[in-house]
């Protein structure tokens, strides 16, 4: 059997009730997500409940895009986004796994790629 640990996070960011000064949904942190590093995000809700696991090569773009995109599987609940945890993780290789790992181990309500409990 093969041990699957998921990592800590590198970044977690939490959305803001009344932010000054944001564009993206209330995150007004979105600035320390690295900008050129890929790893793995996952948007969580106010009950703590994982939403959306994803990947990507540039994190900040990738994630920014989930918020801006009209085919986001998560685009008819970015309000319910309060949370972003953000891993680094150099290799597309361990990217890939832990992503379907969290996935399913997790059970991300949004996911419907890479899903093997339905």
């Amino acid at each position: 059997m093969i041990n699957i640990t998921v990592p800590k996070p590198d970044v977690t960011i939490t959305k803001q009730d009344n932010p000054e000064m944001s564009n993206i949904y209330g995150f007004t942190d979105f600035h320390l997500i690295p900008r050129d590093k890929g790893g793995i995000f996952m948007f969580f809700n106010k009950n703590k409940e994982l939403l959306f696991v994803g990947k990507a090569r540039k994190l900040r773009p990738r994630i920014k895009k989930h918020f801006e995109d009209t085919v986001s599987p998560i685009k008819d609940h970015r309000d319910e986004v309060t949370r972003i945890e953000v891993c680094v993780i150099d290799d597309p290789v361990h990217r890939e796994i832990y992503e379907t790992f969290i996935v399913n181990e997790s059970k991300a309500k949004y996911n419907i790629d890479k899903v093997f409990f339905r």
